[in-house]
């Protein structure tokens, strides 16, 4: 595979992993308030720094080099995608 359509790939994979992360983190951990009222804007905005976090964990993996193949680079973009919403909600 070329290296153009390899970054493209990640990019979307990345991306996919914070909107999901974000989506279900929001749905999972929605204060009995939150619950009352619609909530598209919350899910918007813990969509957006799900992919940030998945950014950050994946560019991390990458630096440190400690995760050998891409499965486990999508792994710390997970785990930071997790991590930084964990951070944002203030738990």
């Amino acid at each position: 595979m070329a290296l153009g359509s390899t970054a493209v790939v990640n990019f979307v994979i990345i991306v996919l992993i914070g909107i999901v992360a974000g989506v279900v983190f929001n749905r999972a951990t929605r204060s009995w308030l939150s619950r009352l009222g619609p909530s598209a804007t919350s899910d918007v905005t813990s969509a957006l720094v799900g992919t940030a976090g998945s950014f950050v964990g994946f560019h991390l993996g990458v630096i440190l080099g400690i995760v050998p193949t891409p499965l486990m680079l999508y792994l710390s973009a997970v785990v930071g995608a997790i991590a930084v919403l964990w951070i944002w909600r203030g738990r």
